[in-house]
């Protein structure tokens, strides 16, 4: 075998589809089935740029890096487009402010994007039911709204039609259990024993959801997102709102690698819902997924130190869904020789010790 690739999320099926596509003899393993981990449980959030903020982004890594990034993923919300159908739809995103002092960190950032050349719109005119409740918005309009589990099941699809070989509820143990000339690790947050060096840098963390029944007005036209991503919901085509976050709420619990919903986290989210809505809907649905975190908040992704024939993309604190696009084709293009100068942005050595 050519490559194994271990994760069946949208990093380790984007990493597959590319690599079968250029001809190499590729297998995916995935512990239970595709799109089953975070790439599935996720709000559906399909946004640009990485989980800081754009001109904190320029103070961490300098304005031209981080205009790279945000360039990055600009084009791979295209990329997604191109490639999920009609599990993506292009919507725009709102960032709220929560009160004036996030008033002026979304202010800041708007100046940031405005003089490097990004779109983004502020808004201080909000509609019912934000009005009174938010402090103003930037408006992005080049986002949109994933259906996340039947976007990377159709991307996963297309690796199969390329001749990867995918193998679901094939759970490992360890990397030595793989015959592969180069192994691809892309399980974000689930990559407890694999690596234990990369256990070190990447802390799993639970995300919490939940989706209402269909709620007939139409409210919310796009990703709505307040308090640093703490608050984030959309209303879905069919009219449910899927809203999740208050993981601040829990800090210490919600950094675990258990998937399962807990009467605190839940409560928040019924109680945030029902108080935008001015109703308490039924709730149909409740899950929860597991990201990984890194310390700068950016991913890691690239070959592994001391590890000549080992890959990984993991760690994207919480902005898996274009990111994890991104990052898997560009590990692809890495191991067919084809090294993108992006790949320098996130190289696990400046947080994984050898």
């Amino acid at each position: 075998m050519d490559v194994a690739v271990v994760g069946g999320g949208v990093t380790g099926c984007a990493c597959a589809h590319l690599l079968a596509q250029a001809g190499l003899r590729v297998r995916l393993h995935e512990a239970r089935q595709i799109a089953g981990g975070a790439s599935g449980r996720n709000g559906g959030f399909a946004l640009r740029g990485g989980a800081p903020a754009y001109d904190a982004a320029r103070e961490q890594l300098g304005a031209e890096r981080a205009a790279t990034l945000w360039r990055l993923t600009e084009r791979y919300l295209e990329r997604l487009a191109e490639l999920a159908g009609d599990a993506f739809r292009r919507t725009g995103s709102l960032r709220l402010a929560a009160d004036s002092s996030e008033r002026d960190e979304l202010e800041a950032e708007y100046d940031a994007l405005s003089e490097d050349g990004f779109a983004a719109e502020l808004r201080d005119e909000l509609p019912a039911p934000l009005a009174g409740r938010f402090a103003g918005a930037m408006f992005q309009p080049g986002d949109g709204s994933l259906q996340p589990a039947r976007w990377v099941r159709r991307l996963a699809e297309r690796a199969a039609e390329a001749g990867a070989e995918l193998r679901e509820h094939e759970r490992l143990d360890s990397l030595d259990e793989l015959d592969a000339d180069q192994v691809v690790v892309a399980t974000d947050g689930y990559t407890a024993g694999l690596l234990p060096e990369l256990d070190a840098a990447v802390t799993p963390t639970r995300g919490q959801v939940i989706a209402t029944e269909p709620v007939e007005r139409r409210l919310f036209s796009c990703p709505h997102y307040a308090r640093h991503g703490y608050e984030y919901w959309q209303q879905a085509p069919d009219g449910r709102v899927v809203a999740g976050g208050f993981r601040d709420r829990a800090m210490d619990e919600e950094q675990t690698a258990e998937e399962e919903t807990t009467p605190l986290i839940q409560g928040h989210l019924e109680r945030f819902v029902a108080g935008l809505l001015g109703e308490q809907p039924a709730v149909a649905y409740r899950w929860s997924g597991i990201f990984g975190t890194t310390e700068d908040r950016l991913p890691l992704v690239g070959r592994m130190p001391e590890h000549e024939n080992v890959w990984v993309s993991v760690g994207y604190s919480g902005h898996g869904n274009v990111m994890g696009l991104a990052c898997g084709e560009l590990v692809a293009r890495a191991i067919l020789g084809d090294a993108r100068p992006e790949l320098e942005l996130f190289e696990p050595a400046r947080l994984v010790s050898a």
